[in-house]
């Protein structure tokens, strides 16, 4: 609560600096009369306002959409080649000392349209690599050749991995071979398969689990299921009673219903056949997959908020303009002071004495009367003298300091 109250009064306090800045820039009425070219500087204030208004409300919406992740679908195109190698045998002719037929599988990818992601912070620019995409690859070789303990071939994603362009398997033999490549792609958020009956339930497939809970409450509006009395409660229809298993839940609980109904996303599936025929021994084949990256425009905005030298020149600018405008209105000060002369001299001495005398009156809470103070006989009292005196005591005691300071300066 007090940290809401501070909020708030920063806020008022912040909004009433602007408020008398801007009011530091309007020029007089007065001015504006005398000078009617000004009202071309008050066109260009308003037009200011308006500006600095549209460009809040601008900031503001493009915070409230950071907030969301915005992404975009980009085809990956995924290489998979494979290359031969004959058995060498040895020169001395030793049974054990060539070298066996063995093949190469190489598994490469780039992203088509690649956008060119922000700085590293070293100065450079850089393009997401290709292992960056998935959570983890696995290769499945034929087991009749290989055994049931060595045809797997994994790669896992952990927090230490080191991301890489490509991925190389190699193997001893000189027979095709049947391989099954299953790619998990690394959603962020994540995502989850729906259990089929949830599935065709909300028409989602595979979604991360807000979309997947806002899904769930669209239906249950839609069918209006939440309980009109009891409001955190939900009335199941038979469908959602079916998947749910409970005739009435409470909505909070659904994330914990949920657990059980979302599963990983399927892989995606390639078969490939490593070829070891001489004549066709550095097969490629190329495969498009559809990935989702974080759209670039977002950290374009994210830049521009945290941009201030724009801020930095506009605050100048600002501090110019409220000069520029109190030394008008210094000015124009100034200028109805020698009009009032020129125009009545000794009517505007008169009233002005006056009102020194008023203002002289009030900052030292003196008082006296205007008709006793017009006769001369009004300082030949007493005090006048005793006053006079003061005067001039307190006139030589600032002289001697001043002497003292200086005799001590040219003494150091």
């Amino acid at each position: 609560m007090a940290a809401a109250l501070s909020g708030d009064m920063r806020s008022k306090q912040n909004y009433q600096s602007k408020k008398k800045k801007l009011a530091d820039k309007v020029l007089p009425q007065n001015v504006r009369d005398l000078v009617p070219e000004s009202q071309a500087y008050m066109d260009l204030l308003a037009f200011e306002r308006k500006l600095d208004s549209t460009i809040m409300r601008k900031r503001l919406d493009i915070q409230e959409s950071l907030k969301r992740p915005v992404k975009v679908k980009r085809k990956l195109r995924v290489f998979i080649s494979n290359q031969y190698f004959p058995e060498k045998p040895d020169p001395e002719g030793k049974p054990d000392g060539g070298t066996k037929a063995s093949w190469e599988l190489k598994v490469e990818g780039r992203l088509l349209d690649d956008p060119v992601h922000p700085n590293r912070g070293d100065g450079h620019k850089h393009k997401r690599k290709f292992s960056s995409f998935f959570k983890s690859l696995v290769i499945e070789l034929d087991k009749d050749l290989y055994g049931p303990d060595n045809h797997l071939v994994e790669w896992h994603r952990t927090q230490n991995t080191q991301e890489t362009d490509g991925f190389q398997v190699k193997r001893v033999g000189d027979k095709n071979v049947r391989c099954t490549m299953l790619f998990m792609l690394n959603y962020l958020p994540p995502q989850f398969k729906l259990d089929s009956r949830l599935a065709r339930l909300l028409g989602i497939h595979t979604q991360t689990r807000p979309v997947i809970i806002q899904g769930l409450w669209q239906y249950i509006k839609s069918h209006k299921l939440q309980d009109s009395h009891e409001r955190e409660f939900i009335n199941c229809d038979s469908y959602l009673e079916s998947i749910l298993g409970r005739s009435r839940i409470r909505f909070s609980d659904v994330p914990q219903l949920l657990q059980p109904l979302l599963h990983p996303p399927d892989p995606i599936v390639i078969q490939h056949i490593i070829s070891v025929d001489p004549a066709d021994a550095k097969k490629q084949a190329c495969y498009d997959i559809v990935v989702e990256i974080d759209d670039t425009l977002a950290q374009q905005m994210s830049t521009f908020l945290l941009s201030s030298s724009s801020q930095q020149e506009i605050s100048d600018l600002d501090r110019k303009i409220h000069e520029t405008v109190g030394a008008v209105k210094q000015y124009r000060i100034q200028r109805e002071f020698y009009l009032g002369f020129a125009a009545n001299p000794q009517g505007f001495i008169s009233d002005w004495v006056s009102s020194q005398s008023q203002d002289l009156k009030t900052m030292t809470d003196a008082t006296g009367n205007k008709e006793e103070e017009r006769v001369s006989d009004y300082y030949m009292s007493p005090w006048a003298q005793e006053g006079v005196t003061r005067y001039f005591y307190s006139k030589v005691q600032q002289r001697r300091l001043e002497l003292e300071q200086a005799l001590k300066s040219s003494n150091i």
